[in-house]
């Protein structure tokens, strides 16, 4: 009777334990060998209790029941199955081609900017993960009912519509506050990546309000992670729980399905369980059939460890002398392509190397195909350390760079912004070569700056890939001098030619005199700008 109710109390302890910590029960997972081995400790307490045996003339000793002996060799195979199975099946040392090779066959490429279209500076990224914070904080603070009663999830970078937004989920912000409204949180906040302006609390969808009733900062079984174990997920590895909407604007869970591929270790993405955050509807997908809007199965954490383990392999495991070794310069961030795919990205640096790197790499946030572009260049911190040493006066601290095509050339883009966390200035950085720099107060003054250090450089990088440049001579239809920020700059159109010009006095002393009707001959890139700046600029009426 005593061991039957000894077992009931361990039973009861061991769901209580599964429904807090949720252990996968699989192969290659350690949670519930340790649960199972806390509870037979219980049960070798319970069954084989300790006393104090007071002996004669000496001190009191501690006696402890023995151990039954299913009870001692339950816990001497868990103890071998969480110790030595994973020396043996997980061990670089045994298992250095299978680790190296996790993530597949990496391409190698020339160029990084063959993979990326010229980008018109309407489409650049602004805005990042942390000033999308402040910005939703603040639209979030204006709502005063609203904002007492939740607080913002993760901002994740993610294509709707073909346009840019950092999204985050409103979550309860405690338990009274979940008890109060267990029907849900009231919607997400959207911030355009490319337009700090553009902020907006969405809490309805075609008139009907939105619930985030499924989620991490949720109880019991409205809890994600719970809900997910509980309805048929207690088995399979699960991570990265990111949020996003579909071009609907419906809101999901996006949930990694993962195995482990190497023993205990080797975490390999197999797909994705999509929970709609709302109703609560899950569905499982492979890699290949996941719906075209969901922008990522790979967890940048996976492909960080595959891409260091490719590198630091490249030679075995015993290469002490680090031959030919590589690391990732930086956490991979995620960047769109030409094809609209997105993708994460980094750079490639030798084993002790500080400020160059040998290449950067681009992996498919879906499908992982990696690709090496062998070209050389800065390291993410020394482009960063570039831009904010010309205005080092200003005490700027610069976002972490995203590479873009400026006129063929491949550029870190980045922002630079006050104590406050707020964008003061842009900057432009050539990755091959991160002394040519341009920063200005807006993104055209910074690419005029930009193109302006390159062509003082005397074209010295890139030298197979040049941007066209156009030629020509019209008539002024429309001119119109502006000052920002102490420089002079001309706004003017040019007969047959619907697209505006800008150039500065700087690049040439025709400006301020040149008047309507003015025939003049300018030269510009072949670029995708909305406001072409020129590169030359003569006034042919001044007879010079």
């Amino acid at each position: 009777m005593k061991k039957f109710r000894n077992l009931i109390l361990v039973l009861i302890t061991g769901f209580i334990l599964v429904y807090m910590y949720m252990p996968t029960i699989n192969y290659g997972f350690t949670g519930f060998p340790l649960l199972l081995m806390f509870l037979t400790g219980i049960w070798i307490l319970l069954n084989n209790p300790f006393s104090v045996v007071q002996h004669q003339n000496n001190a009191p000793t501690l006696k402890i029941g023995k151990p039954g002996k299913v009870s001692f060799l339950t816990l001497a195979a868990l103890s071998v199955y969480i110790t030595v199975v994973p020396a043996i099946t997980s061990w670089a040392i045994f298992h250095t081609s299978e680790y190296r090779n996790l993530i597949g066959k990496v391409e190698k490429e020339s160029n990084l900017s063959n993979h990326m279209l010229p980008i018109s500076i309407e489409k650049i990224r602004v805005v990042d993960q942390d000033l999308a914070q402040i910005l939703g904080d603040k639209v979030l603070g204006s709502q005063s009912a609203l904002g007492s009663q939740v607080m913002l999830g993760t901002f994740n970078i993610q294509k709707v519509n073909n346009d840019l937004y950092w999204v985050a989920p409103l979550l309860h912000s405690g338990f009274f506050k979940w008890q109060k409204n267990m029907q849900g949180t009231n919607g997400y906040v959207m911030v355009n990546a490319c337009n700090e302006r553009d902020v907006k609390l969405v809490q309805k969808i075609n008139g009907k309000k939105i619930y985030i009733k499924y989620q991490s900062e949720a109880y019991f079984f409205d809890n994600l992670e719970r809900y997910l174990y509980f309805h048929g997920y207690w088995n399979v590895g699960l991570t990265d729980y990111s949020f996003e909407i579909d071009d609907a604007g419906t809101p999901y869970w996006v949930v990694t399905k993962y195995k482990k591929t190497i023993g205990f270790d080797g975490e390999d993405a197999q797909g994705v369980v999509l929970v709609n955050a709302q109703t609560g509807e899950i569905k499982e997908y492979s890699i290949a059939n996941t719906p075209k809007w969901v922008d990522r199965i790979q967890p940048g954490e996976f492909i960080e460890t595959q891409l260091n383990d490719w590198g630091n392999y490249v030679k075995g495991y015993w290469n002490f002398s680090n031959e030919g070794k590589l690391k990732i310069t930086e956490p991979v961030s995620m960047v769109y392509g030409e094809d609209n795919n997105a993708y994460w990205y980094t750079g490639l640096t030798s084993v002790g190397a500080d400020e160059s790197t040998v290449g950067f790499v681009l992996v498919n946030t879906r499908t992982k195909k990696a690709v090496w572009y062998k070209q050389s260049g800065a390291t993410e911190v020394a482009a960063q350390n570039s831009a904010k040493g010309k205005v080092q006066e200003k005490g700027f601290s610069a976002s972490m760079p995203i590479p873009y095509n400026i006129n063929n050339i491949p550029t870190y883009v980045m922002t630079l912004k006050d104590n406050g966390g707020l964008v003061k200035m842009y900057a432009m950085v050539a990755i091959e070569d991160y002394t040519i720099v341009g920063v200005g107060n807006t993104l055209q003054e910074s690419l005029m700056a930009y193109k302006n250090a390159y062509n003082q450089s005397g074209n010295k990088i890139n030298t197979e890939s040049k941007t066209e440049t156009n030629l020509i001579k019209s008539i002024v239809t429309r001119i119109n001098g502006d000052v920002k920020n102490g420089n002079s700059y001309y706004y003017f159109t040019l007969k047959n030619f619907p697209k505006i010009f800008i150039g500065s006095s700087q690049i040439s002393n025709d400006f301020p005199l040149t008047k309507l009707g003015d025939s003049v001959t300018v030269s510009f890139d072949n670029d995708n700008q909305e406001v072409i700046d020129v590169s030359t600029f003569k006034n042919n009426n001044l007879g010079k």
